[in-house]
């Protein structure tokens, strides 16, 4: 059978809807192509995975905060695991717009499960986020930390996702496994990320707005490291066997870190940017912004023995091969 990848046309969604099929998975990919940010980046992504891998990957273009149209555009389609990546991304953009948090995180997320225990569906692999943590002190973050106070809507979202999977796991025994990302970034990215931000900047030769006064820390994350986390516990669905998991449940459900395991400086990432776009840029010294945390810090020790996730790129590495992107893509 299939799997159902949901936001297949985002920047995670198409890298796995990539790998699974390369390992000869047949994909049902949907997504709503919202306008969050360019459209045309999301149809370019579609359009690579469907060239490359024809009638092994069918699309669907919908929005699944509609329950109704989300059943009518999966009707006849059949799979057994769901990889549901889709969501209302951005820390910063859910103080403009929290409707679209609710709508598409939790409605949404609802859909999803409701989803899954109508098709009996065989394990739910789930987009969390490292947002959770909010301004915890405690270094690394483990998914065994209480993560009760979230500085943001989007935060609190994602920590509600975490809670309706735990209640359909208890109530209908789905298998599910939750991902708290940390910072990803790679070729064919989000242009709200940070990482693409100041490469459009320095490029552009204009000045980077650092907030903080560059006193943060991030574990960024390549996207092969995370496509590699995401594809290895799809075919590890926890156990229904009562004992405790990853993140603390008895129940089929599992939480999971999946980030570098190590933080690093905001102004040492920007060197790494100059360096690789052949450029020195000015600096605007901001302070922190509302919603945002200083710093990130991933514990990965359960994925590591649950699943073999061990990270292999540095920002020594990662950050040249988007700026080479990014320059083929804009011709820059």
């Amino acid at each position: 059978m299939s799997v159902l990848v949901t936001g297949a046309a985002g920047f995670i969604g198409a890298a796995v809807c990539e790998r699974l099929l390369a390992a000869g998975e047949t994909v049902i990919g949907i997504d709503n192509l919202n306008d969050y940010y360019p459209v045309e980046l999301k149809e370019a992504r579609r359009d690579r995975v469907i060239a490359a891998y024809g009638d092994r990957f069918s699309f669907c273009q919908v929005d699944f905060c509609d329950q109704d149209a989300l059943n009518d555009a999966l009707t006849g389609t059949n799979f057994s695991r769901i990889v549901h990546l889709g969501a209302q991304a951005g820390v910063r953009y859910s103080l403009e717009n929290p409707r679209a948090y609710i709508a598409s995180n939790i409605a949404g997320h609802l859909n999803i499960l409701e989803l899954a225990r109508e098709r009996a569906t065989a394990h739910v692999v789930y987009a969390s986020s490292s947002s959770v943590y909010g301004g915890n002190d405690k270094v690394p973050f483990s998914v065994g930390d209480r993560v009760d106070h979230p500085l943001s809507l989007y935060a609190a979202t994602k920590k509600a996702d975490e809670l309706m999977s735990e209640t359909y796991a208890h109530l209908y025994r789905i298998p599910q496994t939750g991902l708290r990302f940390f910072t990803v970034y790679g070729p064919w990215g989000r242009p709200d990320m940070m990482v693409w931000l100041f490469v459009q900047k320095i490029l552009a030769g204009e000045p980077l707005p650092v907030f903080n006064h560059g006193d943060s820390y991030r574990d960024f994350t390549y996207i092969d490291d995370i496509v590699t986390g995401v594809v290895a516990c799809l075919t590890r669905p926890p156990a229904d066997d009562g004992s405790e998991k990853p993140g603390g449940s008895t129940k089929p459900h599992a939480i999971y870190n999946l980030g570098n395991n190590r933080p690093e400086k905001l102004l040492d990432v920007i060197g790494v940017i100059e360096r690789a776009c052949g450029r020195k840029t000015s600096l605007e010294m901001l302070p922190m912004q509302p919603g945002d945390v200083v710093r990130t810090y991933a514990d990965i020790d359960a994925a590591a023995g649950d699943f073999d996730y061990r990270p292999r790129t540095s920002i020594d590495e990662g950050v040249p091969r988007f700026v080479a992107w990014y320059r083929d893509r804009y011709g820059v």
